[in-house]
């Protein structure tokens, strides 16, 4: 029986997430995908689809709900993958007791605020210039993997190269343990 593997959108959900299924194409096939609109979990409904009205959103009660939503609707542990607020979505349920295997969270938003240790094996990426990357300190204290991909801003998780060797790492914690 295939591992579960969880995926969360970025703010846009589905709506602009075209490059999401590049990784379903090299995941599906070792893992059993569920996939979160990160909108949908936020209960996000924006009549004027903009960047900042989306943003505003999250911070006026939608990254609390998503939270609190994704602790209710996950219960058995799982891998997750997440990108950018649903990172911090991911990062966040974690802290709140979401059971899980392994978290990879790509441009995580805002979590550099969090102290608590993170309970289980969680990666952090991030691209050199993105303005929303936390310390090497902070990575250290909580207990999270810090990786930080040169030349790469907030978007990298859209990047084929990203994908493939994203994916390729997922695929090995599945396949290894096969062996």
């Amino acid at each position: 029986m295939a591992e579960k593997l969880v995926v969360i959108s970025d703010k846009w959900g589905a709506k602009k997430g075209l490059w999401i299924a590049s990784y379903f194409g090299y995941l599906q096939q070792y893992y059993d995908i569920v996939f979160h609109d990160c909108q949908q979990l936020g209960n996000v409904d924006v009549s004027i689809f903009s960047e900042e009205n989306i943003d505003n959103a999250f911070k006026e009660g939608g990254l609390d709900s998503a939270v609190s939503n994704l602790v209710n609707k996950e219960t058995e542990p799982a891998h997750y993958l997440a990108f950018g607020i649903g990172g911090t979505v991911a990062f966040k349920a974690l802290l709140k007791g979401l059971p899980a295997k392994s978290v990879t969270s790509i441009s995580a938003i805002g979590i550099e605020n969090e102290n608590e240790t993170v309970p289980s094996d969680v990666e952090l990426i991030y691209g050199e210039c993105d303005k929303s990357k936390p310390g090497l300190k902070w990575a250290k204290t909580v207990g999270a993997d810090l990786r930080i991909v040169p030349n790469f801003g907030h978007t990298l998780y859209s990047d084929e190269n990203i994908i493939s060797k994203v994916s390729l790492e997922l695929l090995e914690k599945v396949t290894k343990k096969a062996v």
